[in-house]
C-alpha cells in the first residue's frame, strides 16, 4: 500500500464569504498541489474541502496522513463523527451536525484508506502547511483553480447557496438516544 502525506489548508474572507482550500500531496519524491475555491463559503467547509479533494486525487487506496491545522476537521473526523453516527447525525446536544453533506462524503473517501490525522499549528514552522495556506488564500482572492482541476460530478458543493436543509425527520423526528 501506497504511503501518502496529505497537507489541507482553507481559507476565507469573511466568514461566509469567498473561500478556497488546498490540498499538497506528497509520495516518495512526488509532490502535487490541488486548489479551488467557491464563492460563499466558510472557513471550515473550506478545510473540509481541502480534505476531500485530496484524497478525491488519490486513484488507489493508501496509507495516507492528513496533516491539517483545522481542529475542527481533526477533531470532527477523528472523534466527534462516531457519535454524530450512534446518533443519527446529531450532535450530543441533540442538534443537526452543521457541515452534514460535507462530513459524510468525508467518512466515505476516509473509509476507503488508511488514514491517520494529524493537526499542526497553522502559520508555524510547517512549510508545507504554509504553502497550502498561501495557495489556499490566494485561490479565496481570485476564485480559482489549479490547473487541470475542476469540481467533477463526484465532488459536493462548497457554496452555502447549495447546502441541502436537514430532512424533516432529521429536525423534528423521534428522540435519538444519547450515545
Amino acid at each position: 500500500m501506497k504511503k501518502v502525506k496529505l497537507i489541507t489548508d482553507g481559507a476565507c474572507q469573511g466568514n461566509p464569504g469567498p473561500g478556497g482550500w488546498a490540498a499538497l500531496l506528497r509520495y516518495r519524491r512526488h509532490k502535487n498541489e490541488l486548489f479551488g475555491s467557491s464563492p460563499h463559503t466558510t472557513n471550515n467547509r473550506m478545510e473540509m474541502a481541502a480534505a476531500i479533494e485530496g484524497l478525491c486525487a488519490l486513484k488507489e487506496p493508501c496509507e495516507v496522513e492528513i496533516v491539517t491545522d483545522s481542529e475542527y476537521l481533526k477533531k470532527g473526523i477523528s472523534e466527534w463523527i462516531h457519535g454524530w453516527k450512534r446518533r443519527g447525525w446529531r450532535t450530543a446536544d441533540k442538534q443537526p451536525v452543521k457541515n452534514l453533506d460535507l462530513w459524510q462524503k468525508l467518512d466515505e473517501l476516509a473509509g476507503r484508506h488508511r488514514t491517520k490525522w494529524t493537526w499542526t499549528r497553522g502559520h508555524a514552522s510547517h512549510a508545507d502547511n504554509n504553502r497550502a495556506d498561501e495557495l489556499a488564500s490566494a485561490a479565496a482572492s481570485s476564485q480559482s483553480f489549479s490547473k487541470g482541476y475542476g469540481p467533477d460530478a463526484q465532488s459536493p458543493s462548497y457554496d452555502l447557496r447549495d447546502v441541502p436543509e436537514p430532512a424533516p425527520d432529521l429536525l423534528f423526528g423521534a428522540d435519538v438516544a444519547e450515545g
